[in-house]
């Protein structure tokens, strides 16, 4: 089989967003939240400087943003205008803070640098090993752009790779769009200085200044697309303008990613490009995946004049998804493994007051869904039970499903009363949520066949403020559970409980048979 080429920075960029600065967090100057400059320089010797902010409504500064050496003043304010200042005592070595100020759902960040002692070239490595609110001077190949505005960029070295948050155009100014401002492109080897913070375990340079560029000698022409699992030939297309291409494959994908052969074109000079660069072909064998989703790196090089440009194309491969419950799911390893999981939403996830995500349960657990593509907040709701598939991520010691998707709604559950709910119809593929307080069956109603259990079946009725009940015939401990569990959950009469269940009569008796979504004990 052929496979069709692939573009090779778009994994790159997506497996970033897990780990590290969201483009929506990028400096922007918002009409109802702005501030007179987003650059603050203090002096090595120690200094102080001011800022005025305008804002429409209450605004706060993120305390854990600012850091034990930055003294600001004031942290929170009203709406109008307010000027803010930022002072710091002595320092022997440069440093830095990345400041964010919050109103509402806005967000405007404020970069404070104090000196600027850059002694010698650093590699990333030590970039990376080296202490936040230093100033760096480093060198690197750049491997991908993610912003042009701002000039988001990642570059690599031999020792590592590390995050440029943020450019200045030529004329050092700041969302100026640096990229076309220096012809920046990807593969071009670019020196820069700027101070080092660390952001969600992403390595940054804060506003960096672009000292020297040399710009590529390659460049990947292939257009994107997907590698399935069953593997075959990849064909990569890239053109180059050094001595030769040597493509090279780390010894981490060799098992499974194998090269098979290159075509070349050279170029001919015209009067219209007296500098032509050849084209090369380079095709590989990968392997059948049997494992779950993985993505692989292809490097390029090409050297001229002393100069040389170091290309990684990343693509991902498809893999077998591995249908689990959240318990399974929590206990599997951080990786690039896929799973599949079926749950009731239990609840929204909200960062900074927009929907970024909603935790799903089972009779097994509960896990984070964090940011799956195409969902905005209205796809699914509380109580709807969905089918989500993704990797086991990690932020803070907490499981996350990462670099997933919302499957399907397996059931849009309609939140219902219990009045209303008592004169739907019967049927098992029609899901209402219910809500109401746990009360113990009557001898009455024992009479005409409702049973009475909460240490194991969950067999009683559920009434509501106004009196309204209805009997609920066996809740299980979630999605997927077994009956014969509630007991494990250890509620009684008089707590609170909402499930997930559908409608069924039974010799004439009205039933409720559910799934246990979540509970409140009584006051005691």
């Amino acid at each position: 089989m052929k496979i069709k080429y692939f573009f090779p920075f778009l994994l790159a960029a997506l497996a970033m967003v897990v780990v590290g600065c969201d483009d929506d967090d990028d400096v922007a100057q918002l009409g109802d939240l702005r501030v007179s400059q987003s650059f603050v320089s203090l002096e090595k010797t120690g200094s102080s400087a001011s800022i005025t902010l305008t804002a429409a409504a209450d605004w706060t500064f993120e305390a854990d943003d600012i850091p034990s050496w930055l003294t600001v003043s004031p942290t929170s304010g009203g709406a109008g205008q307010t000027v803010i200042n930022f002072s710091a005592p002595e320092t022997l070595e440069g440093r830095n803070a990345s400041l964010r100020i919050v109103s509402g759902s806005l967000v405007q960040e404020v970069n404070v640098i104090q000196g600027k002692t850059v002694a010698t070239l650093a590699t990333c490595k030590e970039v990376i090993d080296g202490a936040d609110g230093k100033t760096y001077k480093v060198k690197g190949h750049i491997v991908s752009i993610r912003n042009t505005k701002y000039g988001n960029i990642d570059i690599a070295d031999e020792t590592g790779q590390i995050y440029l948050y943020g450019t200045l155009d030529k004329d050092g100014k700041e969302a100026n769009n640096p990229v076309a401002s220096w012809g920046l492109e990807v593969g071009d080897v670019i020196t820069v200085v700027g101070p080092k913070t660390t952001y969600k375990d992403v390595v940054e340079l804060v506003n960096v200044e672009v000292v020297d560029i040399e710009k590529s000698l390659a460049k990947i022409l292939s257009p994107a697309d997907t590698l399935k699992k069953e593997g075959g030939v990849l064909e990569v297309k890239v053109a180059y303008k050094g001595f030769a291409l040597a493509p090279s494959v780390d010894e981490a994908y060799q098992e499974w990613i194998h090269f098979a052969g290159m075509d070349i074109w050279q170029g001919k000079e015209t009067a219209v490009e007296p500098n032509p660069a050849d084209t090369a072909i380079v095709r590989f064998n990968i392997s059948a995946n049997d494992a779950g989703e993985r993505a692989g790196v292809i490097n390029f090089s090409t050297t001229k004049d002393g100069s040389t440009t170091k290309l990684s194309y990343t693509f991902v491969q498809q893999g077998t998804i591995s249908e689990v419950t959240v318990g399974d799911f929590l206990a599997a390893e951080v990786g690039d493994a896929q799973y599949r999981l079926t749950g009731i939403v239990s609840n929204l996830y909200y960062y900074k007051e927009n929907v970024s995500g909603f935790y799903i349960k089972d009779h097994t657990g509960e896990v984070l869904v964090y940011q799956p593509n195409g969902f905005t907040g209205t796809e699914a709701k509380v109580g709807d039970v969905v089918t989500v598939s993704g990797k086991r991520g990690v932020y803070k010691e907490t499981p996350q499903l990462v670099s997933g998707a919302l499957e399907a709604v397996k059931y849009a559950v309609t939140e219902i009363s219990i009045a209303d709910f008592v004169n739907v119809e019967d049927s098992n593929e029609k899901y209402y949520l219910l809500s109401g307080t746990i009360r113990q069956t009557s001898e009455d109603e024992k009479a005409l066949g409702a049973k009475d259990d909460v240490t194991q079946y969950g067999n009683f009725y559920l009434v509501d403020a106004a009196g309204n009940a209805v009997y609920v015939y066996g809740v299980t401990k979630g999605w997927g559970g077994a009956k014969g569990q509630f007991g494990e959950l250890g509620l009684t009469y008089g707590d609170k409980l909402t499930i997930v269940a559908y409608k069924s009569t039974y010799k004439g008796l009205i039933e409720a048979v559910g799934m246990y979504l979540s509970s409140e004990k009584a006051a005691q």
